[in-house]
């Protein structure tokens, strides 16, 4: 019965979400669609974390290689936007797959403080190879053309952009599901849980978290994908170690253990920042407090800890 009301509550929630361009004030379409991209931005992070129980300080570097890479395909070569979002997925798992290689051999902080030298190498990259990526300048002034597939689209209403970017989330949160469900999705908790353990079963322990850290850098890059049409920018800023925060507070925020607490954390920290800004410039200590205060008395995230009320509850 309670399964049946989540599912049902999942449902009407992404009906919600379709008809939101239509019952919300204009400012809150640009508010919607950061959500979602930031949402599959944590999502992708979670598999590591919450999933694989590896801790990335350098996720940003895949996000923003995604950013740049649709950034500059629409600007020089015009491309169609899906055809940029896959080579975006495939630059944030490339380099997922040259980090990870070399990240993944080690445990804890080790490989938390590694993915950040890495993460900041890329933004140093970034920075001041400015004969590509025009440095902290950034690119900019490319336009939008088509979606691809001979499907037209009017992508510079941003209406039509955020149901672009929903179908585009709710596939690759399927898919992401769908691994995290899988026999692979499970050895990567058997992991999180006691890696020794399935060391001893005889399966390659580095392989399986290199295989988990590139599927995770792919679905970061499509993030970054779609966020530069969304800003009309690629910048360095996009590969900063604080951008790499961004992620962890909202899987942290929302629920490590459940595969929607990014999405939900995504939510409240974009709500969150938006509401704050609009009052007092001090925002950021504002946002600090109150993180601090849910992530305090919210031990499993907010979703995490309503779920477990929900399901103890007789």
């Amino acid at each position: 019965m309670k399964s049946a009301i989540l599912l049902g509550a999942l449902v009407l929630t992404v009906i919600l979400l379709i008809a939101l361009p239509w019952v919300v004030p204009y400012f809150y379409i640009f508010i919607g669609t950061e959500i979602l991209i930031m949402g599959l931005f944590a999502a992708s992070f979670n598999l590591v974390f919450g999933y694989t129980g590896m801790l990335s300080f350098g996720h940003a570097a895949f996000f923003g290689i995604g950013t740049y890479a649709t950034a500059m395909l629409l600007l020089h070569l015009q491309w169609p936007l899906l055809a940029c979002l896959l080579v975006s997925m495939g630059m944030g798992a490339l380099l997922a797959l040259v980090i990870g290689f070399l990240s993944v051999r080690l445990n804890e902080v080790y490989f938390a403080m590694l993915t950040l030298a890495f993460g900041m190498m890329v933004f140093s990259i970034a920075h001041m190879w400015r004969s590509v990526t025009n440095g902290s300048d950034g690119i900019a002034g490319f336009t939008l053309g088509a979606f691809g597939l001979g499907i037209d689209l009017t992508l510079g209403n941003p209406a039509v952009y955020y149901h672009v970017v929903l179908a585009i989330v709710i596939v690759a949160s399927l898919v992401l599901y769908l691994i995290c469900r899988s026999s692979f999705g499970l050895i990567l908790q058997a992991i999180r849980q006691n890696a020794e353990r399935v060391s001893f079963c005889g399966l390659n322990i580095r392989l399986y978290r290199l295989a988990a850290f590139t599927i995770s850098g792919a679905f970061a890059g499509l993030a970054g994908g779609m966020m530069a049409p969304f800003l009309r920018v690629a910048s360095p800023e996009m590969m900063h170690w604080s951008t790499s925060a961004e992620p962890v507070l909202m899987s942290i925020l929302g629920g490590t253990g459940y595969f929607l607490g990014p999405y939900v954390g995504s939510a409240l920290f974009v709500l969150l920042e938006t509401w704050i800004t609009s009052v007092t410039q001090a925002w950021m200590l504002f946002l600090g407090i109150v993180l601090a205060l849910m992530v305090m008395f919210f031990r499993r995230g907010i979703l995490g800890t309503f779920l477990d009320w929900w399901l103890d509850k007789k």
